[in-house]
């Protein structure tokens, strides 16, 4: 059995030299690295509150903008109120519009004077209450909102409704 298991030594140093190893210096080994990060969990997640930093910096700088261009409405005007209350207060130049729960009387006022151009005089804000729904035996609720009655200077129109 000894003899199948003799090997020569050509053969020996021709699979010795085949199994070797390139060796690399420690620059090379160092600069491979480099090149080729290794993801963990943690870099994901940095990256993605690197992300989410960026966005919100973007959005930030979007709301600043320049001046006459349009910043904070969307963030604080939701839509006109068109009842038949609302419309009587045309009359008397003042209109009503629902608001973001967050909404506040100076940036109510900032809004409007950039989307209509028009000069707010008086900014009233209401916060209307969730009712009680009943739908056969099953209750509900019919969510409440904010709503802002502003008084414009007279001889300025705002046009909620196209004609």
């Amino acid at each position: 059995m000894g003899l199948f298991f003799r090997k020569t030594k050509k053969e020996e140093s021709y699979k010795d030299k085949k199994q070797k190893e390139p060796s690399f210096t420690s620059a090379e080994i160092v600069k491979s690295k480099k090149e080729k990060p290794v993801k963990t969990a943690k870099t994901a997640k940095t990256a993605k509150t690197e992300a989410v930093k960026k966005t919100a910096s973007a959005s930030a700088e979007l709301r600043r903008g320049k001046k006459g261009d349009i910043k904070t409405a969307p963030s604080v005007l939701s839509r006109p109120q068109i009842t038949e209350k609302a419309t009587l207060l045309q009359e008397q130049d003042q209109y009503v519009f629902q608001v973001f729960k967050t909404a506040t009387k100076p940036a109510v006022k900032k809004a409007l004077e950039e989307v209509y151009g028009v000069n707010v005089e008086q900014v009233r804000i209401i916060n209307v209450d969730r009712k009680k729904r009943r739908l056969g035996r099953t209750t509900g609720w019919k969510r409440g909102y904010k709503k802002a009655i502003v008084k414009i200077r007279k001889g300025q129109v705002i046009e909620i409704m196209p004609r």
